[in-house]
């Protein structure tokens, strides 16, 4: 018999064993590598710096309270002015400083006439005995006339301002001269003046007293109130903050070729008309062209103008070169 030929696995019906696995490769972490991950996660806390952000917040707030109570008692004392000695019949005039217009050149102030002594009645302390003719340095209300057996009521009496540009704001000051000369009866009588701020805006200091005769004037220097000396330097520097973030923030997006960023747009033209709305809320709004708005206001929106404008002409020069997306 002849033997069958030897049959043979075709090449691709072999079979291929798996490989035995070979043993996994431990790997160690010596100390120091486990100490610098340890260090990573969990990062050492420093509780001082909290504490020196709780201080810095305490001394801010108590440095502003003392600022506040210091302007608070300073406008709460009234200016006297008048005779020293006038004896027991003399009338008293209050002034209340109430509103200065820079714009105008006036202040308004609320005047209140008390006789005392002989010039009064028994009746009531604010009717005079005889008829009160009461001689103001206002241009517009030069006299004021007060019947007797007549009770007195305030008068709005308006002051002309001297010595000053509302254009120099928040640098503005000016001058004003309040004086009074009366008679009761005909007869002159003495003075005494009592002049008191009204204004939140403005903050009224005596310079000089002129007495001649039974007349007395009083010489006020006006000028902006700390507070509204303050808000308009905050104002500046956090215009020119804005405007100085806007074109680093476009100088970026144009150096970097980012193209159209419609959200740093948005942002950017907020801003624009974030400074308008800022600018129109200056206390004693200021007219435009002053001081504030050549230091701060118009230079900070063209710079806030000139990086928007660079973000959307630069952007589009590189969209374009895209091409249009599928």
């Amino acid at each position: 018999m002849s033997t069958p030929p030897q049959r043979r696995t075709p090449p691709y019906r072999r079979v291929v064993r798996p490989s035995r696995p070979t043993a996994r490769p431990r790997v160690r972490i010596h100390a120091r590598a486990r100490g610098s991950v340890a260090g990573a996660v969990r990062p050492k806390v420093r509780p001082w710096r909290a504490y020196v952000v709780v201080v810095a917040i305490a001394l801010s707030v108590a440095a502003g309270l003392l600022l506040y109570f210091n302007e608070r008692s300073s406008r709460s004392h009234a200016q006297v002015a008048g005779a020293t000695a006038p004896g027991p019949d003399f009338l008293e005039v209050d002034v209340v400083l109430q509103r200065v217009d820079a714009a105008a050149q006036t202040v308004t102030a609320k005047v209140v006439v008390q006789p005392h002594g002989a010039l009064q009645t028994a009746e009531s302390l604010l009717v005079p005995a005889g008829d009160v003719v009461l001689e103001t340095t206002s241009l517009e209300q030069t006299t004021l006339r007060y019947p007797a057996g007549q009770q007195i009521g305030s008068s709005a009496v308006t002051f002309n301002l001297f010595d000053g540009r509302v254009s120099d704001y928040p640098f503005d000051h000016y001058g004003a001269i309040i004086g009074f000369q009366a008679t009761v009866g005909g007869r002159p009588v003495p003075l005494v003046i009592g002049l008191e701020e009204g204004d939140p805006f403005f903050a009224f200091k005596q310079t000089a007293t002129l007495s001649e005769g039974n007349g007395v004037a009083v010489t006020e220097r006006i000028s902006r109130s700390r507070s509204t000396f303050i808000l308009a330097w905050f104002m500046m520097a956090a215009m020119w903050a804005l405007a100085l973030a806007v074109l680093l923030a476009a100088w970026l997006i144009v150096r970097q070729r980012r193209g159209i960023i419609w959200p740093a747009l948005s942002w950017m033209a907020a801003t624009l008309f974030a400074l308008v709305g800022m600018r129109n809320a200056a206390p004693g709004n200021p007219p435009i062209g002053s001081l504030l708005d050549y230091a701060a206001f118009f230079w900070a929106e063209l710079l806030v103008a000139v990086g928007l404008t660079m973000v959307v002409v630069r952007g589009a020069r590189v969209e374009g070169t895209h091409g249009p997306r599928s």
